[in-house]
């Protein structure tokens, strides 16, 4: 098999998924090339797989030559199980209507939170959080909202770990951040300002179903407005919790 010589022992459904998660919210365009590097495959390897999946529509060129996820794997997206989204979408909507700010939704993804939903407008602040994308947990308010109901175990694991800091303000200091995480737990929400990114702030309630945070609901506006952020708290709590009073009537909130 082309390519495999440099592949010894993987399978052809490993190498096709090593190309699939090449591609990820930071890398949407990949050349063959990069595809090859990111993937750990033989360049004649993935141009052959490549073809073979831009012709089942997997995988579609851009303009400029690259390649990108396909039409055919967005419409089998569509079909995966998707209970919360579907019952906290509303709430999204319905509290972007009252604030006008960016709001989101994020789950915990390992020790990353990954953002499944948002809605926005052209007059909110520009953020980094996309749908599909990852972040890590403790310079956001979402993820600071799902790392305070974690148990102690998970919690003291991940203060153990060196704490990226993409701003001077992030707060990476173990003994600092558990008192923050303690804070969250006893008001019921996070707030951020600048941790993630300079010129946002924001506040963040977790999604508790029985006691289990199952999600994070976030809304972020622009630093200058920080002050702002406690008027947004109360229209925040109560979608938080009307999510998680819808999901508690569903045997699967994911």
């Amino acid at each position: 098999m082309a390519g495999g010589s440099r592949e010894p022992g993987r399978s052809v459904t490993s190498r096709v998924l090593a190309i699939l998660g090449a591609f990820d919210a930071e890398h949407p365009l990949l050349s063959l090339s990069d595809l090859a590097r990111r993937s750990g495959l033989a360049l004649s390897t993935v141009h052959r797989l490549t073809a073979e999946l831009e012709g089942w529509q997997a995988l579609s060129r851009a303009p400029d030559g690259r390649l990108r996820v396909g039409l055919r794997l967005w419409e089998l997206g569509q079909l995966a199980p998707g209970r919360l989204q579907d019952v906290a979408h509303p709430w999204l909507q319905d509290l972007f209507t009252g604030t006008g700010e960016n709001v989101h939704l994020a789950v915990r993804d390992g020790l990353e939170v990954l953002y499944v939903d948002k809605v926005y407008g052209r007059r909110a602040v520009p953020i980094v959080s996309r749908v599909g994308s990852r972040l890590p947990m403790h310079p956001t308010g979402v993820g600071k909202a799902l790392l305070a109901y974690e148990p102690d175990w998970f919690v003291e694991a991940y203060l153990r770990r060196s704490l990226e800091r993409p701003t001077s303000h992030t707060i990476t200091e173990p003994g600092r951040l558990a008192r923050e995480l303690a804070t969250v737990r006893a008001q019921g929400y996070a707030l951020t300002f600048e941790e993630m990114t300079l010129g946002s702030c924001s506040a963040a309630a977790p999604v508790l179903v029985d006691g289990r945070p199952v999600a994070a609901l976030g809304i972020v506006l622009a630093s200058r407005r920080a002050r702002e952020l406690p008027r947004l708290v109360d229209p925040l709590l109560h979608a938080a919790s009307g999510i998680a009073g819808a999901l508690l009537g569903s045997s699967n909130p994911m």
